[in-house]
């Protein structure tokens, strides 16, 4: 008896894409099509638009308000800071985390799904939202915006150290263990040493997006150049919005330059 069976693979003999592949785009873009109304996507609304989109992006090339520098200079220092130390407290945090959410690296199931489990509950959240809780304990301040950023990105560090660590080779693993080497050398000798190069390019990315992160927190309170941005855009001041825009962009385009050289080094 044959059974049916899905032919994903294309090109396919006659050329054509497979029939299968071209029901599953038809579904998907039916879902989208009948969905769209929900999420009020109106394509009419978004073309009217452009115009004023266009007006916006004109009035941002104004003349800078260089009375502004020191002010933009202390505010994105202090966006850096928030954005690093998050970041360093986040791999101290993360490592041990990571070790125990992964399957082949916990020291036991019940530890391992508590792990996972806390994870999910760290990741649960965007940074804003725990700026908020933060802030209303703390107070405003630069203190709220770090505690905020450490605390979401150790559950996704940890979570791509712990994914970083359950893809090592098990033959090396094999091999540690023949020698009766302990749960900490195992780690230690076995398993930190192939994830590494992972485990630097995730914590490059983590820097890299809380540079950006360290922006959005502002906007409650939580320190950073975020406050200024919003009051910028409120005020509809183009001269420092136009400045603070910049700031952010070189900020971050530097810092990906450096973090790509120094992964290559790595690796």
């Amino acid at each position: 008896m044959k059974t049916l069976t899905w032919k994903w693979r294309w090109p396919s003999p006659d050329g054509l894409p497979p029939l299968s592949l071209v029901a599953l785009v038809l579904v998907i873009l039916l879902a989208l099509g009948s969905n769209a109304t929900i999420v009020e996507v109106d394509l009419v609304r978004i073309f009217q638009s452009t115009g004023k989109l266009f007006e916006f992006i004109r009035q941002l090339f104004a003349v800078p308000d260089w009375d502004y520098f020191p002010t933009l200079g202390t505010k994105m220092l202090e966006t850096l800071e928030i954005a690093f130390l998050s970041t360093t407290f986040s791999l101290i945090l993360s490592l041990p985390l990571g070790i125990l959410a992964a399957r082949n690296s916990s020291p036991n199931p019940v530890v391992y799904h508590i792990s996972r489990n806390l994870l999910s509950l760290m990741r649960a959240l965007p940074e804003v939202v725990w700026a908020l809780v933060f802030v209303s304990a703390v107070g405003l301040g630069a203190l709220p915006g770090i505690m905020a950023l450490t605390f979401v990105t150790t559950g996704f560090m940890a979570k791509f150290f712990a994914e970083s660590i359950e893809v090592v080779d098990p033959k090396s693993i094999e091999g540690v263990i023949s020698t009766g080497a302990s749960w900490l050398q195992l780690i230690t000798f076995a398993m930190l040493p192939q994830a590494f190069p992972d485990l630097i390019g995730t914590l490059l990315y983590i820097l890299d997006h809380n540079v950006r992160s360290a922006t959005i927190v502002g906007l409650v309170g939580a320190g950073g150049i975020g406050y200024e941005l919003v009051s910028s855009i409120r005020l509809f001041n183009y001269s420092q919005l136009m400045m603070i825009i910049v700031s952010v962009y070189l900020a971050v385009t530097v810092l990906d330059r450096l973090s790509n050289q120094l992964r290559s080094r790595v690796i």
